[in-house]
């Protein structure tokens, strides 16, 4: 799998909506259940995914882990992951993405968590760093980073649903058993 690189520019609901209608039935193709675990989008993702017909075949459920504790109680991110890379990291991003498979029957999870702003940055994670995790059956987790610049709170977080559209998208376009 490829990397992919973030969106410049924070994309329209239509536009994730035409990108989500194109996943539904390739999903469905390949006979693949999807989960997702979310913090800064919080939902955004399965809830546009569920807005299209026939979503129920392939979208087992989604996790909205907005605080540590509902990162920790649902999808098993760790205390020491937490006190030692913080909420917004790669290893986090992982541990969300293993958690969601590992708690559902999907065969594919993704999942996201940032700092969508305008407040909670740093020098060293500013405002808009988000990070990504997949997680398929069968195969290591892969995490991806973006920084998301010059976006407000709505459009770090339509940008990171556009992310993540991409990544499963890409996931789907390798041959079946990779």
């Amino acid at each position: 799998m490829t990397d992919i690189s973030p969106p410049t520019s924070a994309p329209s609901w239509d536009e994730l909506d035409r990108n989500a209608q194109e996943l539904i039935p390739a999903l469905a193709k390949r006979q693949l259940m999807l989960a997702t675990a979310e913090s800064c989008t919080g939902g955004l993702i399965c809830g546009l995914l569920t807005g299209i017909p026939g979503s129920s075949d392939v979208i087992d459920r989604g996790f909205v882990t907005y605080s540590n504790e509902a990162k920790q109680d649902l999808v098993n991110v760790t205390a020491a992951s937490l006190e030692n890379y913080g909420a917004v990291s790669p290893q986090v991003a992982a541990e969300m993405a293993a958690g969601a498979l590992a708690n559902s029957r999907a065969d594919i999870a993704i999942s996201v968590t940032g700092i969508a702003g305008p407040g909670g940055g740093t020098p060293q994670k500013p405002v808009g760093t988000v990070h990504f995790g997949l997680a398929i059956k069968g195969q290591d987790v892969r995490t991806f980073s973006a920084l998301f610049e010059a976006m407000d709170r709505t459009d770090v977080r339509l940008a990171s649903v556009a992310y993540c559209l991409k990544l499963i998208s890409n996931f789907l376009c390798m041959p079946k058993g990779r």
